[in-house]
């Protein structure tokens, strides 16, 4: 058996409490034998549900860590976790990447491009491989659209900060890399952020709450990403961890995390175009 430890902010979480079930059906879907062994996080108590980390230990069957340091010396491999707050991820890759070992970090990478590229640097002194991406980037409904031109993305979420990343990852997904410019205007109840490029790409994003994830290549029909992406994403984690490859360039996830940057700002000064 092949043992995973998850290092979170706070344990009791939406993905904590779900990705265990999914890694055991995708392990045996995959023919592999992983299973959630280890959890530590910094902070004890849930601010969501108010489970201290000893108490959502006992409820997933999950043996609680003290310490980063015993975590990541009990688990094969790590995935540090904190959806919601990807102000903490460095901190704790600091402690987490030392170890060595192929460790996912969870959506969003980090809370700017600073950051993310200081993340990286730790990966490399460590020797740690690491990769991220939002589960989005793995909607079965992508590799038809092929490569556009022009993308239009609509999606939702409590709030554009968290989850405009979603809608970004698929943008680089499709699109690559050269966005140059981040421009956001309220448009009825959507904020909708114009991303420019040098080359004739064009990029819409279409935020508000209660939006559908879908895109559009090239003004044509909008298609809803209903598939399980999120079955992709952790099939995608396991075949990291078996050491196929690194399913997410580096710079890929740099641009990503460029272009929310930018959106952000630009979120924040409507009608202002921010440099990428």
């Amino acid at each position: 058996m092949k043992k995973i430890g998850f290092v979170d902010y706070y344990i009791s979480e939406w993905h904590a409490d779900n990705y265990p079930a999914w890694i055991k059906t995708a392990s045996e879907r995959l023919g592999l034998d992983y299973e959630v062994r280890y959890a530590y996080a910094k902070e004890d108590i849930s601010p969501v549900s108010g489970l201290t980390t000893a108490e959502w230990c006992e409820k997933f069957g999950i043996e609680k860590c003290d310490t980063i340091e015993e975590i990541t010396e009990k688990s094969d491999y790590l995935i540090i976790l904190a959806p919601s707050d990807p102000d903490t991820h460095l901190e704790l890759a600091k402690e987490t990447l030392k170890a060595g070992k192929l460790t996912y970090i969870d959506k969003t990478f980090a809370p700017d491009l600073k950051t993310a590229k200081e993340i990286f640097a730790l990966s490399e002194r460590y020797g740690s491989p690491i990769f991220s991406s939002s589960a989005l980037r793995y909607a079965t409904e992508l590799p038809s659209l092929g490569t556009p031109r022009s993308l239009e993305v609509t999606g939702g979420g409590g709030n554009l900060p968290e989850y405009i990343i979603h809608q970004i990852e698929i943008a680089v997904t499709l699109l690559g890399r050269g966005a140059v410019s981040a421009r956001v205007e309220r448009v009825g109840e959507e904020d909708v952020a114009s991303i420019g490029y040098t080359d004739g790409r064009s990029l819409t994003l279409r935020y508000c709450k209660s939006n559908p994830f879908s895109v559009s290549k090239d003004g044509g029909e909008r298609i809803k990403l209903t598939s399980d992406f999120f079955g992709g994403l952790i099939e995608n984690i396991l075949r990291f961890f078996e050491g196929e490859c690194i399913p997410v360039a580096r710079e890929d996830t740099l641009e990503v995390m460029a272009i929310r940057e930018a959106v952000i700002k630009a979120y924040e000064n409507p009608g202002q175009t921010i440099k990428i």
